[in-house]
């Protein structure tokens, strides 16, 4: 009994395959931000969860001190070294170590301050509506499918009567 509808070899991605399709990220709001990586999730077809491969050069960051209020987050290093930011504290890391951010998470940000590429496997759950906190920066991002919105948190209002 086949329990997929596409073809055996569509579910393997092998590492020259990983290799061709790594690409250059960064967060536009954080200039020290780049990192390689690809898709292995998408990759393979899986929708409802992300894994995803990343090379982070010396002296680069991954995106931008962050939260999320809906997707579990995690990490897990392979090699290199580097400094998590979690929750306001600096924890060295590296080759073997693994950070797990379930929701609503705390903030949290990686960048790498060893000597070589910091190289490690993200991932995390895949919804159709997240809400991510950058509370350096006074931000939220409302994400529904492709449709990203962003708010000042200075704007919120509590729910209430509306005024006129």
């Amino acid at each position: 009994m086949t329990i997929f509808n596409t073809d055996p070899k569509s579910l393997i991605l092998r590492a020259e395959q990983i290799a061709d399709s790594l690409q250059t990220f960064s967060h536009p709001w954080n200039p020290n931000s780049e990192l390689s990586g690809a898709y292995l999730g998408r990759a393979v077809g899986l929708e409802r969860i992300g894994v995803n491969f990343v090379k982070l050069a010396p002296g680069k960051e991954s995106f931008v001190y962050h939260s999320h209020q809906r997707e579990e987050e995690w990490i897990y290093i392979l090699s290199g070294y580097g400094t998590a930011e979690i929750e306001d504290e600096e924890f060295a890391v590296g080759s073997g170590d693994f950070m797990g951010f379930p929701t609503p998470s705390v903030a949290h940000h990686l960048r790498n301050t060893g000597n070589e590429d910091l190289v490690y496997l993200m991932g995390g759950e895949n919804l159709e509506v997240e809400i991510a906190e950058f509370p350096r920066l006074g931000k939220r991002m409302l994400r529904r499918g492709d449709a990203i919105d962003i708010y000042d948190v200075a704007d919120a209002k509590p729910f209430g009567p509306l005024e006129t």
